[in-house]
């Protein structure tokens, strides 16, 4: 749901846009095709993916259903022969470009140990050096253009070593795509070409978040995003460059009053999963995300028990009500063997296995070796275990961190919500 009017300032601009297939190089595409503008789909995706919805011939299908043109090309961005002849098309059939949206990323949340080098070549290939391919490529019809922008999908350049720790090889390959955007927007100040970046200050319901936690509920549309991408587009590229934007920053200034109906569910817009990259002080501008919960500030239900004791500690008494959720069919469906990592006042190491057997848990390190190591402070851990704080949204924000396997340490959702329904 757009909540930002059209204003036909894109109208007859060429926008190359890559991975618009789907997502949110789509929602940018569709936007800017209500204005009437020029779109050129430059995407992978050629034929029906068997999990993924969406091809650039459908997506460009729906941007003249709007009112567009479209120029549908098969692009990988590592491929600098691909880029160039997609840019020549366009360029023919529209007469040039004028904005650039970098919007094509590869992800993978692991650790150094875990990010196998060919994963590392893609996310770099992909995001940074394709980024800084297509606006090398772009860039001489751009300089030709009175309305030149790039845009790129990334986050404001944020130095906490936390960012790099977690996940440093999908950092160093977001951030190369920052420092475009840093350098870019100097060097092309001469040029009249605005370069800024965007990125999302919540989870964006994509088929990567999905994948991710299962779960979109707590994510807002896409639309939020190709609403603020718009709002940045139409902007003069004279005088705006060099912002790192977070998207409900920019469609509050542009007068959206109330950011609920960008949420998946409405219902849940005050626990949105707040993204990545993002430090809890600059979280105030989630107007619809709720302080409390983003700060981790809840208090356990369960752990608030008048039957608890305070000297048997939080912690104890926790994996006790943990051991009693672990049947045989959540072992089955979850094929996971956790270890814990708990700091600050109840210090210790906890484990639980639901892999083998009928399952177990308890205090030590596991008899066999763990799929995923979860670190965190034992309050964090608590609340998160009470459901109050999710395994997604902590690691997000930077109160968990995990080495191993991502996607099953956030299959401890449904455990949780086992446990939840027991307490």
């Amino acid at each position: 749901m757009s909540l930002v009017a059209n204003t036909g300032k894109l109208a007859g601009r060429t926008l190359f846009i890559t991975g618009a297939s789907r997502g949110i190089g789509k929602a940018i595409a569709l936007k800017a095709a209500k204005d009437g503008a020029n779109v050129v789909i430059a995407a992978k995706t050629g034929e029906p993916h068997p999990k993924l919805p969406g091809t650039i011939y459908t997506t460009a299908e729906e941007v003249e259903a709007l009112g567009g043109k479209a120029l549908p090309c098969i692009v990988d961005v590592r491929d600098e022969k691909q880029i160039q002849t997609a840019i020549d098309e366009a360029v023919k059939k529209f007469n040039g470009i004028d904005i650039l949206v970098n919007n094509a990323s590869a992800i993978s949340l692991t650790g150094t140990a875990q990010t196998d080098m060919k994963r590392y070549d893609l996310m770099h290939n992909i995001n940074t050096r394709g980024t800084f391919l297509a606006s090398k490529l772009c860039l001489p019809h751009l300089k030709n253009s009175n309305h030149a922008h790039i845009l790129n999908l990334s986050p404001p350049l944020n130095m906490n070593p936390y960012w790099f720790s977690v996940h440093v090889a999908y950092t160093m390959a977001k951030y190369g795509m920052s420092m475009c955007v840093l350098g870019m927007s100097e060097e092309f100040k001469p040029l009249n070409i605005g370069v800024n970046a965007l990125w999302p200050r919540t989870a964006i319901a994509t088929a990567a978040i999905e994948m991710l936690t299962g779960d979109t509920s707590t994510s807002r549309k896409p639309d939020i995003v190709s609403d603020a991408a718009y709002v940045m587009l139409c902007k003069d590229p004279k005088s705006y460059t060099g912002n790192f934007a977070i998207d409900d920053d920019v469609v509050t200034a542009a007068g959206v009053k109330d950011l609920t109906p960008y949420a998946c569910d409405p219902k849940k817009a005050d626990k949105l999963l707040l993204d990545g990259f993002l430090d809890e002080a600059t979280r105030g501008g989630a107007k619809n995300v709720s302080t409390q919960h983003a700060r981790g500030y809840h208090t356990s239900a369960v752990l608030r028990s008048e039957q608890k004791s305070e000297s048997a500690g939080q912690i104890p008494t926790l994996f006790e009500l943990i051991g009693k959720t672990i049947t045989p069919e959540l072992v089955k469906k979850t094929q996971a063997i956790y270890q814990f990592n708990v700091k600050g006042k109840e210090e210790g190491v906890w484990h639980l296995d639901l892999k083998n057997g009928d399952g177990m848990c308890g205090q030590g390190e596991p008899k066999h070796p763990a799929d995923a190591i979860l670190t965190m402070d034992s309050n964090n851990f608590a609340d998160m275990f009470a459901g109050k704080l999710k395994p997604a949204t902590a690691f997000m924000m930077g109160k968990l961190k995990i080495k191993g396997d991502l996607q099953k340490a956030m299959k401890l959702e449904k455990m949780m919500a086992s446990l939840k329904k027991r307490a």
